[in-house]
């Protein structure tokens, strides 16, 4: 009985357990070995998630071959493009720390002594993160792969083209035939979004804080050599567990600013910011602050340009180098003493890495496209607590604004105001009561964003809510804005026509009205109280954080 390497399955004790297993088709020799558990987000209802039928199968392969017997479980993988618009946004957020929670009970039920996590989609990759962070066991991230971009007239595209040629369409631009001919181009392939949003920016994360093998983050998704990352991550599996490396000695403060730096550096999503405050917490290492993530920022250039930020999407982004190269090239900035899951440290790991394959991509560190990083932490009269902007997607024209107010109690409402033809140029949108409580569930404000585009205001119009962004975005969006009004946050009170001024440089966000009058709004204030489906949301809205705190569940 002394050969069961798990501890639930020795003695007498363990009999039930290994009949159990043996009733599942496991024979002694394979419950002599470590138990690896994969938590497999497979799903044929999102393009990020099917080719986790294909990749499971080779994790599995890998850790059989380097010693150890794989057994799967599921976790949900709710597509964030599938849910936007509607009241299915509401449950994205939430849908994290479910993921986590979920993963964290089937791991502990069992007691298995390693675990593979896949993944590859926005809120799906923070949660499986959280929960390793929270599980502290020999643990190895592995996600799908983005997917080829589209192609329209000669331009490549991810699938956010859709969102813009509504506006098109609305405006005579294109005609209902064209607008056929763009939807069934979108989406190409299978894989997470071609563009850096939130999914491929966690994913990118994820490798930059060791959680991940070097080089997996980037490869597409329909490429050969993703199965291959997969297998070698069944094997990396077996041997974190062999080696006694937990992910709490991997997922470390300073392999968390890793993360948080090469997100800078790369102009990722600005959704990142508060997954990272949320796997800091689970990690058993306090609140992230964002005056600390304010101070990292400050002292992060930005080295590579992504689409929404550039032309260049996901593939361009591999073919330079991916994550070890903006690693390599940041390399003086990072803590390069930080375990990873090759066993191995980051140093070591960036020895034998290269630098920038293509500086129009990625630049070196002495060269940056800017000197400051590419999101931002914004503070002021409108957010005491906190925002997020994402400086990387902004002109320059729309850096130091002082705009007049319209507001909207809701991101229905402000869509319908865009599209009617109400917002006006030079107009700052003001979109509150969407926060974790607010919305409830933080949706992303997706379409209001997408329909400043398509009519064309994103260059002169801001946007600023106490909700999230998609990681997609381009123009002048504050999000994050803590405390939401909801709460009783300062943007609870903005009135249409009140001046708001935006300067990101200074990381100022500010409403121009003097407080006497702000107090006096104050006092006259009722809370909207947005109707809730039964279930869930009415949980997540008792039980969320602030946004300035990683909006998870406590």
């Amino acid at each position: 009985m002394s050969s069961y390497y798990n501890e639930r399955l020795k003695g007498d004790r363990g009999a039930l357990k290994r009949a159990l297993y043996k009733a599942c088709g496991f024979s002694d020799a394979d419950l002599g070995k470590p138990l690896i558990a994969i938590a497999d987000t497979y799903t044929d209802a999102s393009p990020g998630h099917v080719a986790f039928r294909d990749i499971a199968q080779r994790v599995k392969e890998g850790i059989r071959d380097e010693g150890g017997t794989p057994m799967t479980f599921g976790a949900i993988a709710p597509c964030d493009g599938i849910a936007e618009g509607g009241i299915g946004m509401r449950y994205i957020l939430p849908s994290r720390d479910l993921i986590a929670s979920s993963v964290e009970c089937m791991v502990r039920s069992h007691g298995f002594d390693g675990l593979v996590m896949l993944g590859s989609c926005d809120k799906i990759v923070p949660g499986l993160l959280m929960a390793a962070a929270r599980l502290d066991i020999s643990a190895i991230f592995c996600n799908a792969g983005p997917m080829y971009p589209a192609v329209y007239k000669g331009r490549h595209w991810d699938g956010n083209i859709i969102s813009e040629a509504i506006g098109w369409k609305e405006r005579g631009l294109i005609d209902e035939a064209e607008f056929k001919k763009i939807e069934d181009l979108a989406e190409p392939c299978f894989g997470s979004c071609a563009m850096l949003g939130t999914a491929n920016t966690m994913c990118s994360a994820a490798e930059a804080m060791g959680m991940a093998l070097p080089g997996c983050a980037t490869i597409p998704a329909v490429d050969e050599e993703r199965l291959e990352w997969a297998y070698e991550s069944g094997r990396a599996a077996v041997r974190l567990v062999r080696a006694g490396i937990t992910s709490r000695q991997i997922m470390t403060k300073e392999a968390i600013g890793n993360a948080l730096k090469l997100v800078f550096a790369i102009g990722g999503s600005t959704n990142a910011v508060m997954h990272l405050q949320a796997i800091h917490l689970e990690a058993g290492l306090g609140r992230l602050s964002l005056e600390r993530v304010r101070d990292i920022a400050q002292v992060t250039p930005q080295v590579a340009s992504i689409y929404p930020a550039s032309s260049y999407d996901m593939v361009d982004y591999h073919r330079a180098g991916g994550v070890e190269a903006v690693m390599k090239e940041l390399g003086p900035l990072l803590d390069t003493s930080c375990m990873t899951v090759t066993g191995h440290t980051v140093a070591e790991n960036l020895s034998t890495a290269d630098g920038t394959k293509d500086t129009a991509v990625i630049r070196h560190l002495d060269e940056p496209f800017s000197p400051r990083a590419g999101l931002a932490v914004l503070t002021g009269s409108l957010a005491p607590d906190g925002s997020v902007a994402k400086p990387a997607a902004i002109p320059d024209d729309l850096m130091d604004v002082t705009l007049p107010a319209q507001v909207f109690d809701g991101e229905d409402e402000a869509t319908d105001a865009v599209m009617a033809g109400r917002v006006k140029p030079g107009t700052c949108l003001v979109m509150r009561y969407e926060g974790p409580k607010g919305g409830p569930g933080m949706p992303e404000m997706y379409r209001t964003m997408k329909a400043l585009e398509g009519m064309g205001l994103s260059d002169s119009c801001a946007l600023v809510t106490d909700g999230r962004f998609s990681g997609s975005n381009r123009g002048l969006f504050v999000g994050h804005i803590s405390p939401e009004a909801y709460e009783g946050g300062p943007i609870a009170f903005v009135e249409d026509g009140d001046l708001v001024h935006i300067d990101v440089r200074a990381g100022k966000v500010e409403i121009l009205v003097d407080e006497a009058v702000l107090e006096e709004r104050r006092r006259g204030w009722h809370r909207l109280e947005k109707p809730l489906l039964p279930g869930y949301l009415g949980t997540y809205r008792k039980t969320s954080l602030s946004a300035s705190e990683g909006a998870l569940v406590r």
